[in-house]
């Protein structure tokens, strides 16, 4: 390219920004002036075409020019044809356009039929419409052709070429949103249902799906939109899986009950999260179980401002208790729920809770033994727990004191005050623990189960579940932020596998689980099938649009780094449910068979334990720790008394 055209390049580019920048007026003004230009050329033309010659400009010429003038800014601006400029041109704003030409036509034939003017032949007023919507429609086309499909290639306007997948109601009123975006091209439509394919909806063919790769790579197309809401799970996992690879990015309609009114808008799509790969369909939780625990109570959730604590703060606000206690030793996180759920008050109709923020650490007795004196809950979920492996690994005193002194002493003030359920939220990790995190769990699960054995009020209950989608420990909010830094994504390792639930399903499990509680139980979680983490991340990258690099694709735009398993961390997550798990009253929760202590076995360890704690004997909490849980095996087969702080 030469000089002179670059430099006739970045003025044509500054002043199509400079056009695009003008108040909405002001561009109406513009189109006016030019619709008024070509009606002054539709009407020399007509004339022109009637009389077989160049019309000079005659005082009949000129009289017809001055009413048209007058005549189409009124009915265009009557019929809404100013509504939509340039850039948005498409079928419905020719439709449009059609429509108020025509209606300008009406007046035209009475005026110039009805009255004798000299030197105007009647025809005139029927071919100067057909002129003045021709030349105002290829006005408006070639308009969006130079500031959408070319400034747009050029860099001015980032525009997408984009396809829906889904032609029923939901993608035709997509499709309609669509073209008042100056960002998007519409290309056309994908199906699944046969009987569409090929079929015209609004200027747009349909293909059907089977030919989805071809027509991607034929039209350049770089997005899709999935417009099909009331799908299930499982199906769209399989549509996501077809799109992976492709080179294109996803973005989806949410459920149908997800839509605010029913209508659909560029604004109601979204980027493809993790639990559109699940595939997994929710069941719908027993009503029931959920307030039984719940509604008219006083409830106490420790650990309220953690991912799982907040996420039972949300079910429990809705399920109506008299009181809501939130307890938790970080402020940040406790001025935050606090917040957010005083925001929740009211919003039914229905006064909403008492809510009681407490700051407080639950590995001291007399904060927690005043803590249950004072407000004496109905029912206590303890969410309260460092997770973190790799921390409570490099922390152990700090991480078992935590977990297990927290567990022991919520658990006494429960039975002391005349707690009716008591629910400690366990883990996966619990089960043949290969780290101290999972290890100090199942120390928490024979606390209960313990304490369950004495004949009281209370009952205990364990609910044991995987890996939570969005908690602050998932891998699933550091793959976003590395996918949007541009890379490397970075996991442990490739074969690695987890087990996933997203949080509100968690939680809502949760709840019901405690509600069956007679006393001691280990409810288990049916997580589904194991996910492995390479698979995730490469997907994630795919439907991001972006290509992942590696030895097949040198070229890709993010890589996929290795760095090595963590102290303590599992290659495979154990199965919760095996053969000697049974069912319950709900087909997501099991109820475990597992051994236990009694209380005059486990308290003297636990008093061992406590002096560990206090004077800091990382071994000696470990030794104690092995006898407590004597499955416990660290994944590097080391004894794990041996691994040197950090």
């Amino acid at each position: 390219m030469s000089k002179v055209e670059a430099y006739a390049g970045q003025i044509f580019s500054s002043a199509v920004r400079d056009l695009l920048a003008l108040d909405r007026w002001k561009k109406r003004a513009l189109v006016l002036s030019a619709d008024a230009v070509t009606c002054a050329l539709s009407a020399w033309f007509a004339f022109s075409l009637r009389l077989s010659e160049w019309m000079p400009w005659s005082p009949p010429l000129v009289t017809f020019t001055a009413v048209t003038l007058l005549l189409f800014p009124i009915i265009f601006f009557a019929t809404g044809a100013y509504r939509h400029i340039f850039r948005f041109a498409g079928s419905g704003t020719i439709l449009q356009l059609a429509h108020a030409v025509g209606i300008l036509a009406i007046p035209l034939i009475l005026i110039f039929t009805f009255f004798q003017f000299d030197g105007i032949p009647r025809t005139i007023a029927i071919l100067f419409p057909i002129l003045f919507f021709l030349l105002t429609a290829i006005s408006r086309i070639m308009a969006r052709y130079v500031l959408v499909e070319l400034f747009g290639a050029n860099g001015g306007i980032e525009v997408k070429r984009c396809l829906i997948y889904g032609a029923g109601a939901s993608g035709q009123q997509l499709a309609s949103s669509i073209r008042h975006d100056p960002g998007f091209s519409l290309i056309a439509y994908a199906d699944d249902d046969i009987r569409l394919d090929r079929q015209r909806l609004d200027g747009l063919t349909v293909h059907h799906s089977e030919r989805l790769a071809a027509l991607i790579e034929r039209h350049a197309i770089d997005t899709i939109f999935l417009a099909m809401p009331s799908i299930s799970r499982e199906r769209r996992k399989e549509i996501i899986g077809t799109l992976t690879g492709l080179d294109v990015s996803v973005q989806l309609l949410p459920s149908v009950a997800d839509l605010v009114d029913g209508k659909v808008s560029v604004s109601d799509l979204r980027e493809i999260r993790i639990e559109d790969l699940l595939g997994r369909t929710s069941v719908a939780p027993n009503d029931l179980l959920l307030s039984r625990t719940i509604r008219d109570k006083t409830v106490l959730v420790t650990g309220a401002g953690g991912s799982i604590g907040s996420e039972l703060c949300r079910q429990i606000v809705r399920a109506h208790p008299k009181r809501l206690i939130l307890a938790e030793v970080s402020e940040h996180n406790l001025y935050l729920i606090e917040r957010e759920m005083t925001g929740f008050s009211g919003l039914d109709g229905v006064s909403g809770p008492e809510i009681v923020p407490q700051l407080i650490n639950m590995a001291d007795r007399p904060q927690v033994d005043r803590l249950f004196s004072r407000w004496r809950p109905d029912t206590v979920f303890h969410a309260a727990a460092y997770k973190h492996v790799p921390l409570v690994e490099a922390n152990v005193v700090s991480g078992l004191r935590n977990n297990i002194d927290g567990t022991l002493n919520a658990g006494l003030a429960a039975k002391a005050n005349g707690v009716s359920h008591f629910v400690l939220i366990s883990t996966d990790k619990a089960v043949r623990p290969t780290n101290v995190m999972g290890a100090s769990k199942r120390v928490c699960e024979l606390v209960l189960q313990a304490l369950a054995k004495t004949p009281d009020k209370t009952r205990f209950a364990m609910v044991r579940f995987g890996n939570v989608l969005g908690s602050s420990g998932s891998v699933v909010p550091q793959f976003e932020r590395q996918i949007r830094a541009g890379g490397p994504v970075t996991l442990t390792h490739r074969d690695i596998t987890r087990f996933f639930m997203t949080i509100p399903e968690a939680a809502q499990l949760v709840i019901q689980a405690g509600a069956m509680a007679e006393g001691g139980e280990v409810f288990l979680l049916d997580m589904g099938a194991p996910i492995r983490i390479y698979d995730l991340a490469r997907s994630m990258i795919e439907l991001s649009g972006r290509t992942v690099r590696d030895e097949n694709n040198p070229d890709g735009d993010i890589e996929i780094v290795e760095i090595g398993l963590r102290p303590g961390e599992k290659l495979y997550e154990e199965l919760l449910i095996d053969s000697e798990s049974r069912p319950t009253r709900h087909p997501r929760i099991m109820h475990a068979h597992e051994y236990s202590l009694e209380e005059s076995e486990l308290m003297p360890m636990l008093d061992r334990l406590h002096a560990c704690f206090l004077d800091g004997d990382r071994e000696t909490a470990l030794s104690i720790l092995r006898r407590l849980v004597p499955e416990y095996v660290s994944e590097s087969g080391l004894n794990t008394a041996q691994i040197p702080a950090s």
